[in-house]
């Protein structure tokens, strides 16, 4: 995990980018109503932006804008790489941390978009022992667009182009099931119950 000293940017530099790349968003309702905070995963520039930046700026950008309000979170997992776009557990981990408890509380649900088969993996294993506090249950997979209408006002959503692709491309895999999840598979890693965190996160999300 690289620490901030090893980024090139400053925390304000890390701030502006990541406020230009529009990787987080409050955009639109959810169907009852609640603000909806998109996040769009592929866009974040992982070997730029420490645990330390994101965490700054979503307490000084993000949390205020929710305005002490109820509100559903989408997060676009389409296109993201390991080693391009995915921060490390661990960071997410210290950002979750971070989050004040009243925010926490006012989260109704996580709409997590396009999960790959590892990333389902890992957050059925490691993900429910590191997201506590009633998270992992506000976790919804949402395998098609179409079933993320349900729960989200379309017409006041953006959605990155590259995501309705992918979307199209599902058309093939007529054996996935393409639909929004709200219980778990209780399923595990191929890899050892001995083996450290570290290698789930290595091997089981992308």
């Amino acid at each position: 995990m690289n620490s901030p000293s090893t980024f090139t940017l400053s925390l304000r530099e890390q701030e502006q980018l990541i406020e230009k790349l529009e990787i987080f968003k409050i955009q639109g309702r959810d169907k009852r109503g609640h603000k909806v905070l998109r996040v769009v995963g592929k866009l974040f520039p992982a070997r730029l932006v420490s645990g330390e930046g994101l965490t700054k700026y979503l307490e000084e950008k993000v949390f205020p804008n929710l305005e002490g309000r109820r509100f559903s979170v989408v997060y676009v997992h389409t296109g993201v790489q390991r080693s391009e776009n995915f921060p490390g557990i661990f960071v997410l981990r210290s950002i979750y941390d971070a989050i004040p408890v009243n925010v926490r509380d006012l989260l109704e649900a996580v709409y997590f978009v396009h999960p790959g088969l590892r990333s389902r993996l890992f957050l059925a294993t490691v993900g429910r022992l590191f997201f506590t506090g009633g998270l992992y249950g506000k976790l919804k997979y949402v395998n098609r667009l179409e079933f993320l209408w349900d729960h989200v006002r379309r017409n006041e959503m953006e959605i990155p182009e590259f995501v309705y692709d992918h979307d199209e491309e599902l058309e093939d895999r007529p054996i996935v099931d393409y639909g929004l999840e709200s219980d778990h598979p209780r399923v595990y890693c191929a890899a050892s119950v001995d083996a450290p965190v570290s290698m789930y996160s290595m091997r089981c999300i992308s």
